[in-house]
């Protein structure tokens, strides 16, 4: 069960640190990753869901056996992103942040698997 909770607090501080400052550099990614974003609450609203994951990341690594039940969710969260970033990249490309990303969700997904096997039972 520690092996669950420091993965899952991991998970959820790193996210926090990486997310966090994704709300006041909106501008700067347009120019950086061109086209610039034009419908910002799309924008905003993905931000602010991976935020609120994190969140949920913090919570469950505060009792991982009672929460056992939710951490195949949180596997299928980071394999969302993770997957569909590596399918643009074999069509097309991504740039090497968001590519990088992407493969720090995959190795966190797969230790979420590894965590709920760790863990007891109910």
């Amino acid at each position: 069960m520690k092996f669950a909770k420091w993965v899952y607090l991991l998970a959820g501080i790193s996210g926090l640190i990486i997310l966090i400052p994704q709300y006041f550099t909106r501008v700067k990614f347009g120019i950086d990753y061109p086209p610039a974003i034009t419908h910002p609450e799309f924008y905003y609203g993905f931000v602010g869901l991976a935020v609120v994951w994190q969140i949920l990341f913090l919570v469950l690594s505060r009792d991982p056996e009672r929460y056992r039940p939710m951490m195949p969710v949180t596997v299928l969260e980071k394999a969302s992103f993770g997957f569909a970033v590596l399918a643009l990249h074999f069509n097309g490309g991504v740039s090497p942040l968001i590519l990088g990303g992407a493969m720090m969700d995959l190795v966190l997904g797969v230790l979420f698997v590894m965590a709920y096997f760790k863990t007891r039972k109910n």
